[in-house]
């Protein structure tokens, strides 16, 4: 007699076949929502990811790394002083992509937190003041339509101070030198340092515009250390 195979009912391979089918489409699905891996940094070909922030220039103070001293914001722009450990090479940034190194890093000034002066107007201007072993010499930064300059002059105190404001009232800060009054001493010299001082006042576009009557010190002068005069405290300078 023949012997028949075993036939598995056409059920059971129904429903075996839609598990298969089930599974498949499970593991496409999760091929599919698998989350791409993260291009590493720096791959060639592929663009670095920018925030949209402007990036600030990279300079150096000197020979050495900069660090912020001071900041203020003038004429809607940021206004850093930076400078190396030891404050003696300064460098001054304007926005997000001006740097000035200065000047004065050549008469061996000293920079300090309070270094840094600016003051807002028609026309802004900044200040940079450094102690030097005679005094203080300053750096002024003016901006005119828009763009800012260094105005390429040093400002020198043998007394100590140099001021930023708005002694002639047109808008824009005039730069105050106390200096001791002593003709025919050498600045600095002990005859010139116990001389009496004045204040002289330049204009940022024309100059000298007239000095003080002579005190004994520098601390009688109004506001003293951060000088405040007027036009009418001003006469033709010795």
């Amino acid at each position: 007699m023949r012997t028949q195979e075993a036939r598995a009912p056409r059920s059971v391979l129904l429903t075996a076949l839609l598990a298969v089918v089930v599974t498949a489409g499970v593991i496409v699905t999760v091929v599919l929502l698998r989350p791409a891996a993260p291009t590493p940094a720096g791959d060639p070909g592929v663009p670095p990811v920018s925030d949209g922030a402007p990036s600030a220039p990279r300079v150096n103070c000197g020979d050495s790394a900069c660090r912020e001293i001071g900041a203020m914001t003038v004429g809607g722009l940021p206004v850093v002083l930076l400078a190396d450990s030891s404050g003696k090479q300064g460098v001054v940034r304007i926005g997000a992509d001006t740097a000035y190194p200065l000047i004065i890093n050549d008469r061996g000034v000293t920079l300090k937190g309070d270094s840094l002066r600016c003051v807002d107007g028609t026309t802004p201007v900044c200040l940079v003041r450094g102690e030097t072993g005679r005094g203080v010499t300053g750096e002024l930064f003016v901006a005119r339509g828009g763009i800012w300059r260094d105005t390429g002059k040093p400002y020198f105190s043998d007394a100590g101070t140099i001021a930023l404001h708005d002694v002639t009232a047109d808008g824009v800060a005039d730069v105050i030198v106390v200096r001791h009054e002593c003709p025919g001493a050498q600045s600095g010299s002990a005859r010139c340092q116990a001389a009496p001082v004045l204040a002289e006042v330049y204009d940022v576009a024309r100059g000298s515009v007239g000095c003080t009557r002579r005190y004994t010190a520098p601390s009688e002068l109004r506001g003293w250390p951060d000088v405040r005069l007027t036009r009418a405290d001003l006469r033709a300078c010795p």
